[in-house]
């Protein structure tokens, strides 16, 4: 039971709470060149969703094997491999969408999303954790571009998956000034939600980093925090 909690926990945490999109802020660049339709972001999401579980897959299970000196290397060799697997099956099944995500497609491999879970979880953790981590934080870039694209195509031309809804067309969110104000507006729904959800947020100069959990003097400031906490504690006990 508490296995089969944990795994649940390695998969939900990339949905809302460490959301890669809306609160890590990784792979930005994707989500706001391909999320002009439902249909692309869609797209880029399956594409990116199943690199991350295979790759995750593959580098926990080499973590012992693979050299520390050559570690990065490796790993983009391993997920330049499952890149061009999904490029060639979008190919030959999806040549539409292949043609719609163009470039963005094979760039998948230096997408620091799945370079980020391979260094920071795939090679510390066994590969059952690592694979439901890969299909959290893909599930989470998926919802999240398929948001911006459903709001961003619905708004712009007036279309969802290509069907027509509305009959107004506000073609700035279709531009790159409407991507960024969704984007905007998603990552403000997201910190509610997680504020909502009890996640307790620091106040500190450089709380809305989004390196504030492994930058040194953040720690240092919540460090210091905690330490004053703890001694005015004690001395209240002593009192």
């Amino acid at each position: 039971m508490a296995e089969k909690k944990s795994l649940f926990a390695e998969f939900s945490k990339g949905i809302i709470k460490e959301n890669p999109v809306l609160c890590l802020m990784l792979g930005t660049c994707p989500t706001l060149a391909v999320t002009t339709s439902a249909s692309n972001a869609i797209g880029m999401g399956v594409a990116a969703t199943a690199v991350l579980v295979c790759s995750n897959a593959v580098i926990s299970l080499l973590r012992k094997v693979i050299p520390d000196k050559v570690r990065i290397p490796a790993y983009i060799t391993i997920i330049a491999t499952f890149v061009t697997i999904v490029q060639m099956v979008v190919k030959a099944f999806a040549p539409a969408i292949n043609d719609s995500l163009g470039i963005f497609l094979p760039l998948i491999v230096v997408n620091c999303i799945i370079l980020g879970r391979a260094e920071m979880y795939a090679s510390k953790n066994p590969v059952l954790p690592s694979i439901f981590d890969g299909l959290g934080m893909g599930v989470g870039f998926t919802a999240a571009l398929l948001c911006m694209g459903i709001i961003r195509e619905l708004l712009g031309s007036g279309t969802v998956f290509g069907l027509q809804i509305l009959p107004v067309q506000i073609l700035i969110f279709i531009l790159p000034p409407g991507g960024f104000f969704v984007f905007g507006m998603l990552i403000a729904i997201a910190n509610k939600l997680n504020t909502k959800a009890g996640k307790k947020v620091i106040e500190s100069p450089c709380s809305g980093c989004p390196m504030s959990k492994t930058c040194k003097s953040f720690a240092c400031e919540k460090t210091e925090e905690v330490s004053e906490n703890t001694d005015k504690e004690v001395v209240a006990n002593v009192n």
